[in-house]
Parts: structure tokens; sequence; C-alpha cells
């Protein structure tokens, strides 16, 4: 069994997650801000890249007392598992999300990081785990962190390249999409989806539009992710 895992992500109409520089800029207004919390507040774990946490101070805990209320209102516990992945084991150990103890931090890298990187990492996570050689393996680390976190509902804040790997593994179960009223360019620019992406149409993760909805100049998009055929994971 796998958690169900759902992302949240925040795009420009062209699809785009920062500029070309890939420097993080909000973008998003407050009430797709409240939706992060929000979605939060639904997750037993939230994960992101290395570069979303080393680039941007954030600690992707659950937020002001009243989003911990409603954790505790939905069956959670109060402070939800924070779970980086840095496949080189390139973390700076010195991010935010290391400096407020408040939760668990587990850190999942591949075998292409150097045993140094990981022994500084774990002076400061509370447990970093190696799964695959040059890739990180996410049906072993989502087995994992289910069997060994109880994790039943994972969220994903990106990036892109986390993202994509999670669509190739046929691991995801719904996107949250708000697109935002910009236009970025660029070719080097991050989308929803990097990595090396499909050859084929027959290859594209098929996605189905359950709910959308308007708010000002933003449109809030959900969709159903396709099941692969081997694929079960735990009730949404």
């Amino acid at each position: 069994m796998l958690p169900f895992v759902y992302l949240n992500v925040a795009t420009t109409a062209d699809g785009k997650l920062a500029p070309a520089n890939r420097r993080f800029v909000a973008f998003g207004s407050r009430r797709d801000k409240k939706l992060l919390l929000e979605l939060r507040a639904r997750a037993d774990a939230v994960m992101a890249g290395a570069r979303t946490v080393d680039l941007v101070p954030v600690n992707l805990g659950p937020g002001p007392a009243k989003y911990r209320r409603l954790r505790l209102k939905n069956g959670f516990a109060e402070y939800n598992l924070r779970v980086v992945v840095s496949g080189s084991g390139t973390l700076n150990p010195q991010a935010e999300i290391f400096r407020r103890h408040f939760s668990p931090v587990l850190v999942l890298a591949s075998g292409r990081a150097p045993e140094k990187n990981l022994r500084r990492l774990r002076e400061v996570a509370d447990e970093v785990r190696v799964f695959g050689e040059k890739e990180i393996d996410f049906v072993a680390a989502l087995k994992w962190l289910r069997q060994r976190w109880k994790v039943r509902r994972l969220l994903c804040e990106g990036g892109g390249e986390i993202n994509a790997a999670l669509f190739r593994a046929g691991l995801v179960d719904e996107v949250y999409q708000t697109i935002c009223p910009f236009i970025f360019g660029g070719r080097n620019a991050p989308t929803l989806a990097d990595g090396q992406g499909v050859q084929r149409l027959t290859q594209a993760t098929q996605l189905r539009l359950i709910s959308r909805k308007r708010v000002g100049a933003e449109l809030y998009l959900v969709y159903r992710a396709q099941k692969r055929p081997w694929r079960k994971s735990a009730a949404p």
C-alpha cells in the first residue's frame, strides 16, 4: 500500500513555476496561499525538493494555529512530517527547515549522494534514507514512508523535477493547480513537470478535471490522475 499523493502547484498562464533564472518569486494571491495551508492540513507529510527548500525560507509546516486546529479536526497530528528530496545530498544543512524542530524532517537521497553529504545531513535531519542508485526510487521511498512513518496522505509541493518523477512512476493521484495571470516565457524556466518528459502521447499521464473555480484573476483546477494497473494507494 502506498500513500495517496497529491500535488499543489501555482503556475503562470504559460505553465511556469518561476522565471528563466529559476529563482522562485511568489506570484500567487493570498487565496492561493490559503489553499496551500488548507491542503497541508489534510496531509500526514509534506514533501518538497532540496532547491525549493534551499532557495526559499520555508519550513513546510502547518502554519498558524487555526490550521493546526484544522489538522486535529481532520484527524491528523497537530504538525505534519516534513520530507525533503535531495538526490545528490546537496541540501544545505543550514536551511530554514532545520532551524525549528516542531516535527521530524526526513531526507530522501539516491546512491549518487557522496557519503560526506549524507553525514552532514544526518547531523540535522531526523532520518536520511537512500533509495535507488542514480535516481531516487520513489516507489520504494513512498512504501517506506507508509510503513515506517504511517503516511497515508502525502502532499508534494514541487519542484518540477520531483513532480515529473512522481508522474513517471505513476504515483500521483490528484493535482491542484492554480493558474495565475502572468506570462514568464523562457525555455529554461521550470514548469509543472520538468525532467526528461515523454516521447509519445501514449506515455503521457492522463488527467481528468474534477473541479474548477475562478477567484478574481486566478483559476483553481483539480485533476484526478489515471491510475496505473498496479497502483494501490490509501483512500483520499
